[in-house]
């Protein structure tokens, strides 16, 4: 029996400390939306949540839709409505109410005492699933950071069954202190996290710090979520990365070895889905997924041909990118849009169809694909003319193992090196005491 349904007529028992946030394998769920009138776009973002809640196990009983320009401020949805629902709830047995928007605090508990059911948002049910998959110690704090201070404005909402001694909130006595006391202790856990995370972040970094000082170009596969990024690093490394067909099958960073057509090699990075309304709370969630984009030296954009809101998702990629990832004026890298499924596309060409076009589940078109990768890779690369000390062999190594240069001639201090690299390739070599003997700028000129 569900905790939140084993006294009927009663008020639900709320988990302050995070539970009741959550929804379990055990419940079934009744998915709520409101739609303006002249818009249809809210029916695609019904049907993602409707995914969204298969992602988490959670069946859905029925899908419920109310047509109205602005939500009503103490509900969210009309007084007729909640009647609606609460008599398909009771009809369905269904355990929560998931809506398609987040709600208010004052919202949320005027619904469950409207409809005598656990109601939750899109906000909460895209939390819950990044709690459950979450698979890296630091991912999983960040997820639970997120659901503590997504809780803690909460907690005055939720609070009328903090306490068995009946106290009111905003009263004196035993309710207004045990509201205090689960502030306190829930403030308490966010700092014991955030510090937790600081050690966190300082291993990354060093990790980081590895894969920056590695010759082998990065390419970051980013996409909407369910878009076929980790087919497509399985496709390109010959790697087992877990690939399943639900929204966010991936919740961590995956670096991966692949060849390139011409002999070289690179680091293929696959990363975590975005998806559009993203809750703010769980931005530092995709710490690592910002940080291999934007050191990446390309960007394989990869959009599923076959989703009918493929021009949204990809503009809610777009975004992502330039909110929370290339924030400055900062150089930033190529993007390579790669169109994927194009096996099962049956459409016309369309603004949103250029690019690549390939079918990573069937390995079709790759080839394709590895050239253009080394196209875009090489097209920010200049000529120049390098002395490598000969005690600079890790130098010299990066330069002849990627095929980036070839040696010319020995001197009295050092090896010459005709290259072909980009700038920050060029700034990384001096910052190793390689010297520039013919600058890029003079050989662009004698071309």
């Amino acid at each position: 029996m569900n905790e939140f349904n084993d006294r009927p007529g009663q008020p639900l028992v709320e988990d302050y400390l995070g539970k009741r946030a959550r929804v379990y394998g055990s419940e079934r769920a009744i998915l709520v939306s409101l739609q303006s009138p002249r818009y249809e776009g809210e029916l695609d973002s019904l049907h993602e949540l409707a995914a969204l809640t298969d992602t988490a196990g959670i069946p859905t009983l029925a899908q419920v839709i109310q047509k109205r320009r602005l939500p009503v401020s103490a509900t969210f949805i009309g007084k007729g409505k909640v009647a609606e629902v609460r008599e398909a709830a009771n009809e369905l047995a269904a355990d929560v109410i998931i809506f398609n928007d987040e709600l208010s605090p004052a919202q949320a508990r005027n619904l469950e005492e409207a409809i005598g059911r656990k109601v939750i948002d899109r906000t909460q049910l895209i939390m819950d699933i990044f709690a459950q998959r979450a698979a890296t110690k630091e991912a999983k704090l960040q997820v639970e950071l997120a659901q503590l201070r997504y809780l803690l404005p909460r907690l005055r909402g939720w609070g009328s069954a903090l306490t068995r001694l009946g106290g009111g909130i905003g009263t004196r006595g035993p309710g207004e202190t045990q509201l205090e006391l689960d502030r306190k202790k829930i403030t308490r856990r966010i700092h014991s996290i955030e510090r937790r995370l600081a050690g966190a972040k300082r291993e990354r970094t060093l990790r980081q710090k590895k894969r920056h000082s590695s010759s082998l170009p990065k390419i970051a596969l980013v996409g909407y979520t369910n878009s076929g990024k980790s087919t497509l690093l399985n496709t390109l490394c010959g790697s087992n990365a877990f690939v399943e067909d639900k929204l966010f099958a991936t919740l961590s960073t995956t670096v991966r070895r692949g060849k390139l057509t011409s002999g070289r090699y690179a680091l293929f990075i696959d990363t975590v889905g975005f998806i559009r309304d993203l809750p703010h709370h769980l931005i530092p969630a995709f710490t690592a997924t910002l940080d291999a984009v934007h050191d990446a030296d390309l960007i394989l954009h990869i959009v599923d041909l076959t989703s009918s809101t493929r021009e949204e998702d990809s503009r809610v990629v777009l975004e992502t990118l330039n909110q929370e990832i290339f924030t400055t004026a900062a150089s930033r890298p190529p993007i390579l849009n790669v169109l994927n499924k194009a096996d099962a596309y049956k459409g016309s060409t369309d603004s949103t169809c250029v690019g690549v076009r390939i079918s990573a589940k069937k390995g079709r078109n790759i080839d394709d694909l590895l050239q253009r990768i080394c196209v875009a890779l090489d097209q920010h690369k200049m000529k120049t003319v390098l002395l490598v000390p000969y005690a600079g062999g890790d130098s010299l190594h990066q330069l002849i193992n990627q095929r980036d240069g070839r040696i010319t001639g020995y001197t009295e201090k050092g090896i010459e090196i005709e290259a072909c690299i980009s700038a920050q390739k060029l700034g990384q070599l001096r910052k190793a005491g390689v010297q520039v003997i013919v600058c890029p700028s003079s050989l662009q000129e004698e071309s």
